[in-house]
């Protein structure tokens, strides 16, 4: 895919140009994928870990710019976890995820030295943004372009004004039609199935039926597509794509 016909939005890179590294931390399989799904997609190198002592090998190794650390883990707690990186010397940014919500722990989390917390469940969209506020703070990067807009083909999708456009026409979206549809555009060509968007779109909490996808699927092609060449396609028996017209 050419430059012209796919154009991102602003990437947070590290200064020096290199790509950001994050390390994931958490014993729920399920969820190291849908973090490293989520950040993947921000153009960032992710590496995870299932237990305590593999975080700290990892982290040694792969020397992070940011860590998500579950508190609760099979062998050592996300705490000590912390606790024996800043020991190595490193003050790497971390983000603690945990489902735990009371004051006391969120204070201990803190205190021990992380820099964010974020309780189960959440939403993908909330851990990315607030990584990306802790590396900015961090000053460590800088976002490789000043263009907030998404192209593909003549459909141009600005991440700044939320304003949708397709050739000369703007498209009026509602606030889960646009998340949608950045998803679709964010990966173009590329089909996405019904949980990888209700994951990405409706948050990793959401225990709504996929039967939502293929409604608010209908609802953006009956804007962006209506009288126009299809962009949004339907793969059978596996999600949907979007791509330019031939």
């Amino acid at each position: 895919m050419s430059t012209a016909e796919h154009t991102r939005g602003p990437k947070l890179r590290k200064a020096d140009g290199s790509t950001i590294r994050v390390l994931v931390v958490d014993d729920e399989p399920g969820l190291t994928d849908l973090l490293s799904m989520a950040l993947r997609y921000e153009g960032w190198e992710v590496r995870t870990a299932s237990d305590g002592q593999q975080a700290l090998r990892t982290a040694r190794e792969f020397r992070p710019d940011a860590i998500v650390l579950d508190i609760m883990l099979p062998d050592i707690d996300g705490l000590q976890v912390l606790q024996r990186v800043r020991a190595d010397g490193h003050e790497t940014p971390v983000l603690f995820l945990t489902a735990k919500d009371s004051l006391d722990d969120r204070i201990a989390g803190l205190t021990a030295g992380g820099d964010d917390y974020v309780t189960k469940p959440f939403s993908l969209e909330e851990v990315v943004a607030r990584l990306r506020g802790l590396i900015r703070r961090s000053t460590l990067s800088v976002a490789d372009s000043s263009d907030p807009r998404i192209t593909i083909g003549d459909l141009t999708l600005d991440e700044d004004s939320y304003e949708v456009f397709r050739g000369d026409d703007q498209i009026e979206l509602t606030a889960t039609e646009f998340e949608l549809l950045r998803f679709l555009m964010r990966n173009p060509r590329r089909v996405l199935s019904k949980a990888q968007i209700l994951d990405r779109v409706w948050s990793y909490d959401f225990g709504g039926r996929s039967s939502v996808v293929e409604i608010y699927i209908s609802y953006l092609r009956k804007k962006i597509d209506a009288g126009r060449d299809p962009m949004i396609h339907t793969v059978r028996g596996a999600g949907y794509m979007l791509k330019t017209p031939k």
